[in-house]
């Protein structure tokens, strides 16, 4: 599977998604960092990628949008260092994945 990291969170969740065997990318890296929610969204479905952000406004989108559509994990979980955040994904990112493969289209991490 195919993830685009929003800005919120740290291009390190990218790397550690890659380490679990499957691709991520940070908006930083594919230069739309400081793009609109529905120029990420956009880019996400036109590159099959699920979306991984702190940001409300993908779950609006989401639930709104026509198809085509793309995945969103709305992660809910407070302010943390970005290290903290990475502990704290990696043991729920096997969860994210079976969720995926069994068609949700919105999951919530808290």
């Amino acid at each position: 599977m195919n993830f685009l990291i929003d800005a919120q969170l740290p291009p390190a969740l990218a790397r550690l998604i890659i380490s679990l065997g499957h691709g991520a990318v940070h908006v930083e890296e594919v230069g739309i960092l400081l793009a609109t929610d529905q120029a990420i969204w956009n880019y996400a479905v036109a590159n099959t990628q699920t979306i991984i952000t702190k940001d409300e406004d993908f779950k609006n989108i989401l639930l709104l949008a026509s198809p085509p559509i793309t995945p969103v994990v709305w992660v809910r979980i407070g302010n943390c260092s970005n290290a903290a955040l990475v502990r704290w994904f990696q043991p729920l990112f096997s969860q994210v994945i079976a969720n995926l493969e069994q068609g949700e289209r919105l999951i919530e991490l808290y």
